[in-house]
């Protein structure tokens, strides 16, 4: 029988902020809603289920709002918003969290080119303004290249590739995949 996770176990998850690929949020709520669930961790549970939530969170919500550029969302339902603007409402519901390390799994996956440079652009400015270790599983190799400071490359779970984003090749791409880069490898689809 699994035993309950300790408060170790839960500081430890409060300091990790998740950005999913599928957004993960509550489509009736509100935005500003969504963004305070990324304070759960920091409120007693009774003010988050009647929605009574500390001036200071508040703030912080906003705050997160505002470094993602859509704070004029905040009392828009979550459901209402386009691709691009969900995955910054996920982006900004792990800054709420005032995490110390964010992943990011798949963040561009269903959005479209421009969208997503611009969320990249976000979790880039996000660890060089905050400090915030960023690791972001992608799969587009040329985002790979432009947005990664750091490159790890796994392949049957072993390492097969630690370097820059800025010097990666195609010769080292292939020793990741196991194959030649493809045009599905890459976002615009060419290279």
């Amino acid at each position: 029988m699994p035993t309950k996770p300790g408060p170790e176990l839960r500081h430890l998850r409060a300091g990790i902020g998740m950005i999913f690929q599928d957004f993960r949020l509550v489509k009736r709520l509100s935005v500003l809603d969504n963004v305070l669930i990324g304070r759960l961790a920091h409120v007693p549970t009774w003010r988050s289920l009647v929605g009574m939530w500390p001036k200071k969170d508040i703030e912080i919500a906003f705050d997160a709002l505002e470094r993602v550029g859509i704070p004029d969302k905040a009392y828009v339902k979550a459901s209402q918003l386009s691709g691009g603007q969900q995955q910054r409402v996920g982006i900004a519901r792990a800054l709420a969290q005032q995490p110390r390390v964010i992943l990011a799994d798949e963040p561009v996956a269903s959005l479209d080119p421009i969208t997503s440079h611009q969320v990249m652009q976000d979790l880039l400015r996000i660890n060089r303004d905050l400090g915030i270790t960023t690791i972001v599983n992608l799969h587009f190799l040329d985002l790979a290249k432009r947005y990664g400071q750091r490159i790890i490359g796994l392949r049957h779970g072993e390492l097969v590739y630690d370097g820059s984003g800025e010097t990666v090749t195609d010769k080292q791409f292939l020793e990741i995949y196991g194959r030649p880069p493809e045009e599905d490898d890459f976002l615009g689809g060419a290279k």
